[in-house]
């Protein structure tokens, strides 16, 4: 039986175990406000509850990608309008990571549709992480699959973060993706955890998949070695042309939900609000916010995928009494974890 004052505590109900999906299942269908109590009570133990994480995130090589993630707009393999085009040179990605400083964001992300990055590109990606770095914010890629040598060079270079999301449950994997399997997944994440680069892995919501496919997601994500320091949460964008363009929208309330269980299951996780955002109100935003959600991207731009503008978050921000996290290598952890 579920001992429910766990859910208010770093660790799994019985200490030194893994969490078990029904548990996690009884915490997620806790009446809804003894949930969002919950989640922002361990919310507020590790974090300050009004400081949100900026970061920017920008395609340094778009489309053309092999992989045939039903969602993605830079799939090759749907017909989503988006033109392949080439990595950026360095130069470019530098000066966009100066701009992103200037308006803010303590993050950089840089994302490329790939499988995974071919030698020939290694260089130049090397080059963008030790830029970034030099300007003071802390970096993050997404590439697609590493070996463990890749990881090993990245963090040669000093990459904070790399992003490699499981996007749902290993159930439902294979409904969304069979150009690489689940397990493909984790190694890349053990490759990058091996070679001393923290962790960003998260999921979509909206693709069909059952409510116990999104909680049994989560269960994964705790149960790692160590759970991923950050954890982007999107909500689906229907892109057309896309296998999921008609997909119908999750339902707010089940979205918060999620939010809710991923800060409970994750205590000292950066949990992302990510993609979806122009599709949220304000005052689903809010909810998530107080649920433990305590960091987004900034910018008028994901990827491909449009986000609320910059004046928009900040009138949200200025609303809601939030401020801008400091960067983590300014912020000792101890000050994180004694915040009331």
């Amino acid at each position: 039986m579920l001992d429910e004052s766990a859910v208010c505590t770093q660790e799994p109900p019985v200490a030194g175990a893994q969490w078990v999906l029904a548990d996690a299942e009884k915490i997620y269908n806790l009446p809804f406000n003894d949930l969002l109590f919950r989640a922002h009570s361990v919310h507020r133990a590790h974090f300050d509850p009004n400081a949100i994480q900026m970061s920017r995130l920008l395609s340094i090589k778009t489309g053309g990608c092999a992989e045939d993630c039903g969602y993605c707009s830079q799939s090759a393999h749907y017909p989503t309008g988006l033109k392949a085009s080439k990595l950026m040179q360095v130069e470019r990605v530098l000066a966009e990571a100066s701009k992103a400083k200037a308006g803010g964001a303590t993050r950089y992300c840089m994302g490329a549709a790939w499988r995974s990055p071919k030698e020939r590109d290694m260089e130049a990606i090397v080059a963008m992480v030790t830029g970034v770095r030099a300007l003071g914010m802390e970096t993050c890629m997404t590439l697609g699959m590493l070996t463990p040598e890749q990881s090993a060079r990245l963090a040669d270079a000093g990459l904070d973060y790399y992003n490699h999301n499981v996007d749902t449950s290993e159930r439902f994997y294979g409904e969304i993706i069979t150009t690489r399997s689940f397990a493909d997944r984790l190694e890349t994440l053990a490759n990058v955890r091996d070679a001393g680069i923290k962790v960003c892995a998260g999921g979509i919501l909206g693709m069909g998949e059952t409510i116990v496919d999104r909680i049994a997601m989560l269960v994964t994500l705790a149960n790692l070695p160590a759970p991923p320091e950050s954890v982007p949460i999107n909500m689906l964008i229907p892109i057309p042309g896309s296998r999921l363009a008609d997909a119908p929208p999750i339902d707010p309330i089940d979205f918060v939900r999620t939010i809710a269980l991923a800060r409970i299951l994750m205590p000292r996780s950066h949990v992302r609000l990510s993609a979806g955002r122009t599709d949220m109100s304000d005052e689903m935003q809010a909810l998530c916010f107080f649920a433990g959600a305590n960091s987004i991207f900034v910018g008028e731009t994901l990827l491909t995928a449009d986000n609320p503008g910059e004046d928009h978050d900040a009138a949200l921000f200025s609303r809601l009494g939030l401020k801008p996290m400091a960067l983590e290598r300014e912020c000792p952890a101890a000050e994180q974890d004694a915040a009331e």
